[in-house]
């Protein structure tokens, strides 16, 4: 996943677009000038990715890292099994999960 694209001041928002250049879709964060998002309402708000390939998991544990991001157990133990769980500062989840995605 890449940064795709950014903008500022666009109606009094500004936002970033993450996905990969091939894909027909992409995660698109706003924030909005002078409001306040709030806080997530439970700890098991998530965006889940799945990465298979260890490598690719411990590189993505680690840039989440280097900017200063610390691990948080997870409300729901199975992603601690195997998965790592970030919080933003509003409360909201981001799991990085070491296992393919299956129905």
């Amino acid at each position: 996943m890449v940064v795709l694209s950014r903008f500022e001041d666009h109606d009094g928002f500004d936002g970033v677009m993450l996905g990969h250049p091939n894909a027909e879709w992409h995660l698109e964060f706003t924030r909005q000038h002078e409001h306040a998002a709030g806080r997530a309402p439970t700890q098991d708000r998530l965006l889940v990715f799945y990465l298979p390939d260890r490598t690719t998991w411990e590189h993505g544990i680690q840039r989440m890292r280097d900017p200063g991001h610390v691990p948080v157990p997870s409300c729901n133990p199975f992603w601690d099994r195997a998965g790592t769980t970030f919080e933003d500062p509003d409360g909201y989840r981001v799991i990085l999960q070491n296992a393919s995605w299956a129905k």
